[in-house]
């Protein structure tokens, strides 16, 4: 079972596989196929984006930010990444709708938004190594204001599906360490931005440095899926999608997104 930072979509998935192999399994190689479209070219290469956001639009999306109430600030991955988090606000919803055409010309596909999430890191701020749930097929990560440049690894495409991480005890360091795949460094300025698929492409930040200084970085991620996908990746909708009663047994069939 993989235990990485959203990995229940794909611990979701196996579990759909062998559901569907015991109640239908004439039916297993047309459940895999479904799922091709979520997968992203091996020749994809990160994409460095330099002023994506002009000042007027940078300044625009600072006003945003300091205009959000504090108790709109969602606390649950201050533990695990040091940072705030606030999802689909309206204007940054309208900025998505609008950058659609050009992130799809970016990635090669036409794609439709999925989500976006504002991410306000503190000085503690982390981001250990993770691949995302397809509902992130493709990511624009916005670099909005920052007290220091701080690098974003991101691997080369892996094979998606994907079960041959290493999941021992030292399996972050293991994926971190590793040199089939290829990491980069990314550094972006304000107004910058980087695309990856961040469902084929491990990625990850180290610590912010912890020097008694006040660090910060904040980020705008717009996620976007391939046109037409909507229902697939969400596992719930699978039940009814493919007429397989049996997959909403599967335990946190709900939960995964």
């Amino acid at each position: 079972m993989a235990e990485w930072y959203d990995s229940v979509w794909l611990n979701a998935y196996y579990a759909a596989k062998d559901v569907v192999a015991r109640a239908a399994p004439s039916r297993l190689d047309e459940f895999v196929r479904s799922f091709d479209i979520l997968k992203t070219n091996s020749g994809f290469a990160t994409r460095h984006l330099p002023n994506v956001l002009g000042p007027e639009m940078l300044e625009h999306v600072r006003s945003v930010i300091r205009a959000v109430p504090k108790d709109k600030l969602e606390l649950h991955e201050m533990q695990a990444f040091g940072r705030f988090v606030v999802h689909d606000i309206p204007e940054f919803s309208e900025l998505q709708n609008s950058l659609v055409d050009q992130v799809s010309e970016w990635a090669g596909e036409p794609l439709e938004p999925s989500y976006n999430f504002l991410s306000l890191y503190t000085k503690m701020g982390v981001c250990d190594p993770h691949l995302d749930s397809p509902s992130a097929k493709w990511t624009l990560d916005l670099c909005i204001d920052q007290s220091d440049p701080w690098p974003i690894h991101v691997s080369q495409v892996v094979p998606w599906p994907d079960k041959s991480a290493p999941m021992g005890e030292n399996w972050s360091a293991s994926i971190k360490e590793d040199s089939a795949l290829k990491f980069s460094a990314n550094i972006l300025n304000p107004g910058d931005a980087i695309l990856f698929s961040g469902s084929s492409q491990w990625h990850y930040r180290d610590s912010l440095p912890r020097d008694g200084a006040k660090r910060h970085c904040d980020l705008l991620f717009m996620h976007f899926i391939p046109r037409g996908s909507a229902e697939l990746v969400r596992p719930k909708n699978w039940p009814s999608l493919f007429d397989i009663p049996e997959l909403a047994s599967i335990p946190g069939l709900e939960g995964a997104f």
